[in-house]
């Protein structure tokens, strides 16, 4: 990840840069990374997201369509 200073603006240059992190989901990964987790938990984890993704699908859906 790369992220241009211009005018010796660092304080810019370090927002941009926490935007880009936040965007791909890297500060989300170091948290889950700090303790193993077991591949039960993992899986367990995963399809609990996915359930959550689906049913915030499945609202904005319903609300779009009435």
């Amino acid at each position: 990840m790369q992220v241009i200073v211009r005018d010796n603006n660092v304080d810019q240059a370090l927002r941009v840069l926490k935007k880009k992190m936040q965007r791909e989901g890297i500060f989300r990964e170091m948290k889950l990374r700090r303790h193993y987790e077991k591949p039960s938990e993992r899986k367990a984890r995963e399809g609990a997201e996915a359930v959550r993704r689906a049913r915030k699908l499945a609202r904005k859906k319903n609300e779009r369509e009435g």
